[in-house]
């Protein structure tokens, strides 16, 4: 992870990456952006994360954990745990 405190495997083509990503913004929380389709080396750490599955966004924090494919709710709790938000 670099100085953000958020890092996002996703695509462009990923609609909950999308929805993910529209919620940081909306709630200016600064994020790492990882886009597998540029970086096809990335995908076998999408797959450490899923244990095998190619499932994206995964969402990597600052204290270790990670959420895959995270509802709104559930990512906007997380920030909150994280006093991020």
């Amino acid at each position: 992870m670099s100085s953000s405190q958020i890092t996002m495997y996703g695509a462009d083509w990923c609609g909950d990456c999308r929805r993910s990503k529209r919620l940081l913004e909306e709630l200016g929380v600064d994020y790492d952006l990882i886009d597998i389709e540029k970086d096809s080396s990335q995908i076998e750490k999408v797959k450490e994360y899923n244990n095998g599955a190619q499932s994206i966004p995964v969402i990597v924090f600052s204290d270790g954990t990670h959420m895959t494919e995270p509802s709104d709710p559930d990512l906007r709790k997380k920030l909150e745990a994280l006093k991020l938000i």
